[in-house]
């Protein structure tokens, strides 16, 4: 019975299956790098319910007293509302863009052979490798001669600062819908045309469907590339388009820093970006590792 038992065992155990040493060292580690990752929310989030005196004063662990008071003051201290309203508006309407255009240009790319395809292709990959501040001053010049020129005002204006971050988030998202609409089968395509579709009904009615998680991950990463952007926001805004990346800085003043309702408001604006991954999760997923495989 006892060795029914030992070579029942041994059946059931995976010859590929790691030895427990191993497992337990892998769960040790990621427990420690995860509390390694929450430590600083953990942090941030009790700040937020301290009082000021708390949390410029000897730091602890357990706060000692709890209060929501700067969660309410962070609408008073500053505009929050206003650099709300600005980065939703801006944020959404690059994301808008930027998924439009970046539809039409993959879908040439993947469905179409023409003259310049492959420059194309390598020319939207290179602008990747400059960093973004050497197109400030170039960006910052052209705003102001157009505004100069023809009087529209692109510097200091949410439409300004929606075509930055258009340039920022274009490229990217034109290369990975090519990868994804290339492993859609084209007797889709050619099914569609042969119903009576034009190229426009085929990618409309066809393409586009069968592309959604592709198309969700494009939007998720154009809208947190616009929505956490601070460099160009800093120069390209003015009080009135301000956005929440370089509206927070006002909750640091020439004598204090206000450090409880800085914590506070920095949990409040994350709150949109965190529950849209959550939710967007299972599709952003899918659009990353799809498109890598034909």
């Amino acid at each position: 019975m006892a060795d029914t038992a030992r070579a029942t065992g041994r059946a059931r155990r995976s010859p590929t299956a790691p030895p427990p040493s191993f497992v337990w060292t892998r769960r040790v580690v990621l427990t420690l790098l995860s509390l390694f990752a929450a430590a600083p929310i953990y942090v941030m989030l009790s700040s937020s319910l301290k009082p000021l005196r708390d949390v410029t004063g000897e730091f602890h662990w357990l706060p000692s007293g709890l209060t929501i008071r700067p969660y309410i003051d962070i609408w008073h201290t500053i505009p929050l509302a206003h650099y709300f309203v600005n980065s939703l508006i801006v944020a959404g309407c690059a994301t808008l863009l930027s998924v439009a255009v970046a539809i039409f240009a993959a879908y040439a790319v993947s469905r179409y052979r023409f003259r310049g395809r492959r420059v194309f292709t390598v020319t939207v990959l290179s602008t990747q490798m400059f960093p973004g501040i050497l197109f400030l001053l170039p960006l910052f010049l052209l705003f102001v001669n157009i505004g100069n020129t023809t009087g529209v005002a692109l510097y200091g204006s949410r439409g300004g600062l929606i075509l930055t971050y258009l340039t920022f988030s274009l490229p990217f998202s034109i290369w990975m819908l090519v990868g994804y609409f290339d492993s859609i089968p084209r007797g889709l395509d050619e099914a569609a045309l042969i119903d009576g579709c034009g190229p426009a009904g085929a990618l409309f009615r066809v393409v586009v469907p069968a592309a959604v998680p592709g198309i969700v991950a494009v939007a998720v990463y154009a809208f947190m590339t616009a929505w956490g952007e601070v460099l160009f926001a800093s120069v390209m805004t003015n009080k009135t388009t301000r956005t929440l990346a370089v509206g927070l800085q006002g909750y640091a003043t020439q004598t204090e820093v206000y450090w409880n309702q800085l914590m506070a408001a920095s949990l409040v604006v994350s709150v949109p970006v965190v529950a849209g991954f959550l939710l967007l999760q299972r599709f952003l997923v899918a659009g990353l590792t799809a498109g890598s495989v034909k």
